[in-house]
Protein backbone atom coordinates (compact mmCIF):
# COMPACT_ATOMS: atom_id res chain seq x y z
CA UNK A 1 0.00 0.00 0.00
CA UNK A 2 1.34 3.45 -0.80
CA UNK A 3 0.41 6.31 0.20
CA UNK A 4 0.84 10.30 -0.02
CA UNK A 5 -0.60 12.65 2.33
CA UNK A 6 -1.04 16.73 2.07
CA UNK A 7 -3.24 19.96 3.00
CA UNK A 8 -4.60 22.91 1.02
CA UNK A 9 -5.81 25.65 2.28
CA UNK A 10 -7.26 28.79 0.21
CA UNK A 11 -3.20 30.31 -0.16
CA UNK A 12 -1.32 27.12 -1.15
CA UNK A 13 -2.87 25.58 -5.19
CA UNK A 14 -3.27 22.31 -6.28
CA UNK A 15 -0.81 22.33 -8.90
CA UNK A 16 2.03 21.52 -5.73
CA UNK A 17 0.42 18.27 -5.74
CA UNK A 18 3.59 15.79 -6.49
CA UNK A 19 2.77 12.12 -6.12
CA UNK A 20 5.08 9.42 -7.36
CA UNK A 21 2.58 6.68 -7.85
CA UNK A 22 -0.66 6.72 -9.42
CA UNK A 23 -3.37 6.81 -7.01
CA UNK A 24 -6.32 4.20 -6.75
CA UNK A 25 -8.06 6.65 -4.90
CA UNK A 26 -8.21 9.95 -3.33
CA UNK A 27 -9.87 10.71 0.20
CA UNK A 28 -10.08 14.25 0.62
CA UNK A 29 -12.38 16.57 3.99
CA UNK A 30 -12.99 19.60 2.83
CA UNK A 31 -13.98 22.73 5.62
CA UNK A 32 -16.74 24.29 4.61
CA UNK A 33 -14.81 27.57 5.07
CA UNK A 34 -12.79 26.32 2.29
CA UNK A 35 -13.09 28.83 -0.86
CA UNK A 36 -13.94 27.09 -4.13
CA UNK A 37 -14.19 24.13 -3.54
CA UNK A 38 -16.09 22.56 -6.35
CA UNK A 39 -13.31 24.27 -8.24
CA UNK A 40 -10.59 22.31 -6.38
CA UNK A 41 -12.07 18.71 -6.43
CA UNK A 42 -12.53 19.38 -10.57
CA UNK A 43 -9.12 20.79 -10.98
CA UNK A 44 -8.48 17.24 -8.95
CA UNK A 45 -10.45 15.12 -10.87
CA UNK A 46 -8.98 16.29 -14.44
CA UNK A 47 -5.27 15.88 -13.18
CA UNK A 48 -6.26 12.30 -12.09
CA UNK A 49 -8.99 11.12 -14.17
CA UNK A 50 -8.43 7.49 -13.31
CA UNK A 51 -8.25 7.69 -9.67
CA UNK A 52 -11.32 7.58 -7.68
CA UNK A 53 -12.54 10.57 -5.46
CA UNK A 54 -14.37 10.28 -2.47
CA UNK A 55 -14.84 13.14 0.73
CA UNK A 56 -16.86 15.61 2.51
CA UNK A 57 -17.31 18.39 4.24
CA UNK A 58 -16.55 18.43 8.26
CA UNK A 59 -16.59 20.45 11.11
CA UNK A 60 -12.64 20.18 11.57
CA UNK A 61 -10.44 18.15 9.23
CA UNK A 62 -8.14 15.83 10.68
CA UNK A 63 -4.47 14.80 9.73
CA UNK A 64 -1.82 12.99 12.14
CA UNK A 65 -1.73 14.76 15.61
CA UNK A 66 -3.28 17.81 13.63
CA UNK A 67 -7.11 19.02 13.88
CA UNK A 68 -7.61 21.76 10.95
CA UNK A 69 -10.08 24.30 10.07
CA UNK A 70 -10.49 25.94 6.72
CA UNK A 71 -8.47 23.33 4.27
CA UNK A 72 -8.44 20.35 2.58
CA UNK A 73 -6.74 17.67 3.50
CA UNK A 74 -5.88 14.79 0.88
CA UNK A 75 -4.80 11.70 1.29
CA UNK A 76 -4.09 9.29 -1.92
CA UNK A 77 -3.40 5.57 -1.63
CA UNK A 78 -2.40 2.99 -4.05
CA UNK A 79 -3.31 -0.49 -2.84
CA UNK A 80 -1.46 -3.59 -3.92
CA UNK A 81 -4.03 -5.97 -4.48
CA UNK A 82 -7.47 -5.01 -3.06
CA UNK A 83 -9.83 -3.79 -5.75
CA UNK A 84 -12.56 -0.60 -5.06
CA UNK A 85 -15.66 0.45 -6.38
CA UNK A 86 -17.24 3.68 -6.17
CA UNK A 87 -21.10 4.59 -6.18
CA UNK A 88 -22.85 7.36 -5.24
CA UNK A 89 -26.84 8.10 -5.12
CA UNK A 90 -29.42 11.04 -4.47
CA UNK A 91 -31.58 11.05 -1.74
CA UNK A 92 -34.29 12.63 -3.57
CA UNK A 93 -34.45 9.70 -6.16
CA UNK A 94 -35.58 7.46 -3.07
CA UNK A 95 -37.90 10.22 -1.88
CA UNK A 96 -35.74 10.86 0.97
CA UNK A 97 -35.79 7.37 2.04
CA UNK A 98 -32.35 6.92 4.11
CA UNK A 99 -33.02 3.09 4.31
CA UNK A 100 -33.98 2.55 0.47
CA UNK A 101 -30.73 4.88 -0.28
CA UNK A 102 -28.67 2.61 1.72
CA UNK A 103 -30.34 -0.60 0.45
CA UNK A 104 -29.72 0.77 -2.95
CA UNK A 105 -25.77 1.80 -2.37
CA UNK A 106 -25.07 -2.18 -0.74
CA UNK A 107 -27.30 -3.84 -3.98
CA UNK A 108 -24.98 -1.93 -5.74
CA UNK A 109 -21.26 -3.13 -4.55
CA UNK A 110 -22.58 -6.57 -3.61
CA UNK A 111 -20.03 -8.61 -5.84
CA UNK A 112 -17.32 -11.61 -4.58
CA UNK A 113 -15.05 -10.68 -2.36
CA UNK A 114 -16.80 -7.63 -0.96
CA UNK A 115 -15.13 -6.84 2.65
CA UNK A 116 -16.00 -3.46 3.31
CA UNK A 117 -18.08 -0.58 2.89
CA UNK A 118 -16.69 2.91 3.21
CA UNK A 119 -19.99 5.36 3.44
CA UNK A 120 -19.82 8.97 3.52
CA UNK A 121 -23.24 10.82 4.13
CA UNK A 122 -24.71 14.45 3.87
CA UNK A 123 -25.07 15.14 7.38
CA UNK A 124 -28.86 16.97 7.71
CA UNK A 125 -30.78 15.36 5.37
CA UNK A 126 -30.35 11.59 6.39
CA UNK A 127 -31.46 9.45 8.78
CA UNK A 128 -28.50 7.69 9.97
CA UNK A 129 -29.66 4.68 11.52
CA UNK A 130 -31.88 4.06 8.47
CA UNK A 131 -28.95 4.56 6.01
CA UNK A 132 -27.27 1.33 7.94
CA UNK A 133 -29.98 -0.49 8.32
CA UNK A 134 -30.59 -0.05 4.61
CA UNK A 135 -26.95 -0.82 3.83
CA UNK A 136 -27.13 -3.78 6.37
CA UNK A 137 -30.43 -5.41 4.52
CA UNK A 138 -29.26 -8.88 2.80
CA UNK A 139 -25.75 -7.99 2.94
CA UNK A 140 -23.27 -10.71 4.09
CA UNK A 141 -23.10 -9.94 7.96
CA UNK A 142 -18.83 -10.61 6.91
CA UNK A 143 -18.69 -7.44 5.19
CA UNK A 144 -18.25 -4.68 7.25
CA UNK A 145 -18.75 -0.84 7.21
CA UNK A 146 -17.57 2.03 8.29
CA UNK A 147 -18.43 5.93 7.52
CA UNK A 148 -19.57 8.88 9.34
CA UNK A 149 -22.15 12.11 8.29
CA UNK A 150 -20.69 15.47 6.52
CA UNK A 151 -20.35 18.21 9.19
CA UNK A 152 -20.27 21.72 8.98
CA UNK A 153 -19.08 23.11 11.74
CA UNK A 154 -21.11 23.73 14.19
CA UNK A 155 -23.77 25.60 12.01
CA UNK A 156 -26.22 22.86 10.64
CA UNK A 157 -26.70 24.84 7.49
CA UNK A 158 -25.66 22.69 4.55
CA UNK A 159 -23.37 19.41 3.99
CA UNK A 160 -21.86 17.71 1.18
CA UNK A 161 -20.35 15.06 0.09
CA UNK A 162 -17.63 14.40 -2.85
CA UNK A 163 -17.41 11.90 -5.63
CA UNK A 164 -15.08 12.36 -8.15
CA UNK A 165 -15.35 15.22 -10.20
CA UNK A 166 -18.44 16.53 -8.06
CA UNK A 167 -19.70 18.17 -5.15
CA UNK A 168 -23.20 17.90 -3.76
CA UNK A 169 -25.48 17.86 -1.00
CA UNK A 170 -28.55 15.21 -0.52
CA UNK A 171 -26.43 12.42 -1.52
CA UNK A 172 -24.42 9.50 -0.23
CA UNK A 173 -21.31 8.53 -1.62
CA UNK A 174 -19.74 4.89 -0.59
CA UNK A 175 -16.52 2.73 -1.75
CA UNK A 176 -16.54 -0.94 -1.85
CA UNK A 177 -13.12 -2.42 -0.85
CA UNK A 178 -12.77 -6.11 -2.43
CA UNK A 179 -10.01 -8.78 -1.81
CA UNK A 180 -8.97 -10.91 0.76
CA UNK A 181 -5.41 -9.91 1.32
CA UNK A 182 -7.43 -6.45 2.90
CA UNK A 183 -7.13 -6.20 6.34
CA UNK A 184 -9.78 -3.86 8.52
CA UNK A 185 -9.87 -2.49 12.15
CA UNK A 186 -12.47 -0.78 13.59
CA UNK A 187 -13.85 0.58 16.69
CA UNK A 188 -16.14 3.21 17.83
CA UNK A 189 -15.87 4.38 21.55
CA UNK A 190 -17.44 7.75 23.62
CA UNK A 191 -16.90 8.73 26.96
CA UNK A 192 -20.04 10.91 27.81
CA UNK A 193 -21.42 10.50 31.13
CA UNK A 194 -24.98 10.02 31.77
CA UNK A 195 -27.43 12.01 34.53
CA UNK A 196 -30.91 13.05 36.10
CA UNK A 197 -33.85 10.57 35.58
CA UNK A 198 -34.23 7.73 32.65
CA UNK A 199 -37.19 9.00 30.50
CA UNK A 200 -39.54 6.60 27.94
CA UNK A 201 -40.04 8.08 24.90
CA UNK A 202 -44.15 7.55 24.66
CA UNK A 203 -44.54 9.19 21.34
CA UNK A 204 -42.05 9.62 18.15
CA UNK A 205 -41.17 8.75 14.60
CA UNK A 206 -38.04 7.88 13.51
CA UNK A 207 -35.78 10.15 14.30
CA UNK A 208 -38.11 12.92 15.55
CA UNK A 209 -39.16 12.78 19.06
CA UNK A 210 -41.98 14.54 20.51
CA UNK A 211 -42.75 13.30 23.82
CA UNK A 212 -40.74 11.46 26.77
CA UNK A 213 -43.38 10.45 29.84
CA UNK A 214 -45.92 11.75 27.67
CA UNK A 215 -44.52 15.36 28.23
CA UNK A 216 -43.56 17.94 25.29
CA UNK A 217 -39.90 16.58 24.40
CA UNK A 218 -38.23 19.99 23.32
CA UNK A 219 -40.15 22.01 26.01
CA UNK A 220 -38.80 18.82 29.20
CA UNK A 221 -35.20 19.61 27.06
CA UNK A 222 -35.04 23.06 26.83
CA UNK A 223 -35.77 22.72 31.25
CA UNK A 224 -32.30 20.73 31.76
CA UNK A 225 -30.70 23.33 29.22
CA UNK A 226 -31.61 26.42 30.83
CA UNK A 227 -29.50 29.78 29.54
CA UNK A 228 -28.02 27.49 26.96
CA UNK A 229 -31.63 26.71 25.16
CA UNK A 230 -31.64 29.97 23.54
CA UNK A 231 -28.53 28.12 21.64
CA UNK A 232 -30.13 25.27 20.40
CA UNK A 233 -29.69 23.32 17.87
CA UNK A 234 -25.90 24.02 18.53
CA UNK A 235 -25.95 24.27 21.85
CA UNK A 236 -27.69 20.40 22.65
CA UNK A 237 -24.53 18.95 20.68
CA UNK A 238 -23.29 19.48 24.23
CA UNK A 239 -26.19 17.39 26.08
CA UNK A 240 -26.80 14.62 24.11
CA UNK A 241 -28.96 11.74 24.75
CA UNK A 242 -28.21 8.22 25.49
CA UNK A 243 -31.24 5.68 24.23
CA UNK A 244 -30.88 2.12 25.21
CA UNK A 245 -34.31 -0.06 23.84
CA UNK A 246 -36.03 -2.03 26.35
CA UNK A 247 -34.61 -5.02 25.56
CA UNK A 248 -31.56 -3.71 27.51
CA UNK A 249 -29.44 -3.99 24.43
CA UNK A 250 -26.33 -1.26 24.32
CA UNK A 251 -26.98 2.40 24.67
CA UNK A 252 -26.27 4.46 21.83
CA UNK A 253 -25.73 8.23 21.62
CA UNK A 254 -28.14 10.28 19.89
CA UNK A 255 -27.21 14.12 18.80
CA UNK A 256 -30.10 16.79 17.81
CA UNK A 257 -29.62 18.18 14.16
CA UNK A 258 -32.94 20.36 14.60
CA UNK A 259 -36.01 21.55 16.78
CA UNK A 260 -39.21 22.61 15.94
CA UNK A 261 -41.07 24.86 18.14
CA UNK A 262 -44.67 24.36 16.54
CA UNK A 263 -44.65 20.26 17.58
CA UNK A 264 -42.56 20.99 20.51
CA UNK A 265 -40.22 17.88 18.75
CA UNK A 266 -36.74 17.25 18.86
CA UNK A 267 -34.65 15.97 15.20
CA UNK A 268 -31.88 13.41 15.54
CA UNK A 269 -29.22 11.89 13.40
CA UNK A 270 -30.20 8.51 14.16
CA UNK A 271 -33.42 7.15 15.59
CA UNK A 272 -35.52 6.97 18.54
CA UNK A 273 -37.94 4.48 18.70
CA UNK A 274 -41.05 4.82 20.79
CA UNK A 275 -40.77 2.70 23.90
CA UNK A 276 -37.11 3.15 24.03
CA UNK A 277 -35.58 5.24 27.52
CA UNK A 278 -33.15 7.87 27.37
CA UNK A 279 -31.07 9.90 29.53
CA UNK A 280 -29.59 13.01 29.13
CA UNK A 281 -25.71 13.07 28.69
CA UNK A 282 -23.03 15.41 29.74
CA UNK A 283 -19.22 15.73 29.01
CA UNK A 284 -15.89 15.17 31.10
CA UNK A 285 -13.13 16.23 29.03
CA UNK A 286 -10.59 12.90 30.61
CA UNK A 287 -13.28 10.49 29.85
CA UNK A 288 -13.45 11.75 26.43
CA UNK A 289 -9.83 11.35 25.94
CA UNK A 290 -9.89 8.00 27.36
CA UNK A 291 -12.95 7.18 25.29
CA UNK A 292 -10.26 8.11 22.40
CA UNK A 293 -7.40 6.13 23.05
CA UNK A 294 -10.01 3.13 24.20
CA UNK A 295 -11.63 3.18 20.48
CA UNK A 296 -7.91 3.28 19.26
CA UNK A 297 -6.89 0.13 21.36
CA UNK A 298 -9.86 -1.77 20.67
CA UNK A 299 -9.15 -1.32 16.76
CA UNK A 300 -5.51 -2.20 17.09
CA UNK A 301 -6.89 -5.20 18.72
CA UNK A 302 -9.18 -6.22 15.74
CA UNK A 303 -7.10 -5.49 12.89
CA UNK A 304 -5.10 -8.73 11.80
CA UNK A 305 -2.43 -7.02 10.02
CA UNK A 306 -0.32 -3.82 10.76
CA UNK A 307 -2.37 -0.91 9.39
CA UNK A 308 -1.12 1.63 7.27
CA UNK A 309 -4.12 3.85 7.14
CA UNK A 310 -6.46 4.93 9.35
CA UNK A 311 -9.34 7.63 9.37
CA UNK A 312 -10.74 9.17 12.38
CA UNK A 313 -14.38 10.29 12.60
CA UNK A 314 -15.14 11.96 15.41
CA UNK A 315 -18.15 13.63 16.74
CA UNK A 316 -18.22 17.93 16.23
CA UNK A 317 -19.79 17.84 19.99
CA UNK A 318 -16.95 16.27 21.20
CA UNK A 319 -14.74 19.08 19.34
CA UNK A 320 -17.12 21.42 21.13
CA UNK A 321 -16.41 20.17 24.82
CA UNK A 322 -12.63 19.61 24.35
CA UNK A 323 -11.99 22.93 22.64
CA UNK A 324 -8.04 23.35 22.42
CA UNK A 325 -7.72 20.21 24.31
CA UNK A 326 -9.17 18.65 21.17
CA UNK A 327 -5.71 17.72 19.75
CA UNK A 328 -5.33 15.68 23.12
CA UNK A 329 -7.81 12.80 21.60
CA UNK A 330 -6.28 12.42 18.11
CA UNK A 331 -2.95 12.44 19.35
CA UNK A 332 -3.94 9.58 22.01
CA UNK A 333 -5.17 7.48 18.86
CA UNK A 334 -2.67 7.82 17.27
CA UNK A 335 -0.05 7.32 20.09
CA UNK A 336 -1.94 3.65 20.20
CA UNK A 337 -2.27 3.16 16.48
CA UNK A 338 1.63 3.49 16.21
CA UNK A 339 4.10 5.77 14.43
CA UNK A 340 4.24 4.06 11.11
CA UNK A 341 0.53 4.69 9.80
CA UNK A 342 -0.84 7.48 8.31
CA UNK A 343 -4.20 8.88 10.03
CA UNK A 344 -6.91 11.55 8.40
CA UNK A 345 -10.54 12.07 9.03
CA UNK A 346 -13.18 14.71 10.23
CA UNK A 347 -15.47 16.05 12.62
CA UNK A 348 -18.73 14.83 11.93
CA UNK A 349 -22.46 14.63 12.54
CA UNK A 350 -22.59 10.92 12.97
CA UNK A 351 -20.26 8.32 12.95
CA UNK A 352 -20.86 4.92 11.29
CA UNK A 353 -18.81 1.73 12.87
CA UNK A 354 -19.62 -1.57 15.17
CA UNK A 355 -18.77 -0.56 18.56
CA UNK A 356 -16.03 -3.52 18.08
CA UNK A 357 -15.54 -6.61 16.46
CA UNK A 358 -18.32 -8.21 17.30
CA UNK A 359 -20.80 -6.05 17.44
CA UNK A 360 -23.32 -4.91 14.35
CA UNK A 361 -22.69 -1.65 12.48
CA UNK A 362 -24.41 1.26 14.29
CA UNK A 363 -25.32 5.29 13.66
CA UNK A 364 -23.11 7.03 16.73
CA UNK A 365 -23.22 10.20 17.98
CA UNK A 366 -20.14 11.98 20.22
CA UNK A 367 -18.13 8.89 19.62
CA UNK A 368 -14.43 8.48 18.27
CA UNK A 369 -14.78 6.28 15.64
CA UNK A 370 -11.89 4.59 13.98
CA UNK A 371 -11.04 2.20 10.90
CA UNK A 372 -7.74 0.74 9.96
CA UNK A 373 -6.38 -0.90 6.54
CA UNK A 374 -3.74 -2.72 6.08
CA UNK A 375 -2.82 -5.35 3.50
Amino acid sequence: MEIYQNQYTTKNHLKELTIDFSPDVFFLFISPSFQNPKDFVKQLYQQHPDSLIIGCSTSGEIRGNEVLDGTVVLTAVKFDKTKLKLVHTDLDDHDMDSYKTGKTISETLVKEKLRHIFVLSDGLEVNGAELVSGLYDNLDKSVSITGGLAGDGADFKETFVVYNGEIASKKVVALGLYGDDLKIGFASKGGWDSFGLERLVTKSDKNILYELDRKPALELYKSYLGDKAKDLPGSGLLFPLSMRDKNQGTPVVRTILGINEENNSLTFAGNIPKGSYVRLMKANVDRLIDGAEQSATTCKKNNEGDAKLAFLISCVGRRLVLKQLVEEEVEAVNEQLGEDIYSTGFYSYGEIAPFDKFSPCELHNQTMTITTFAE
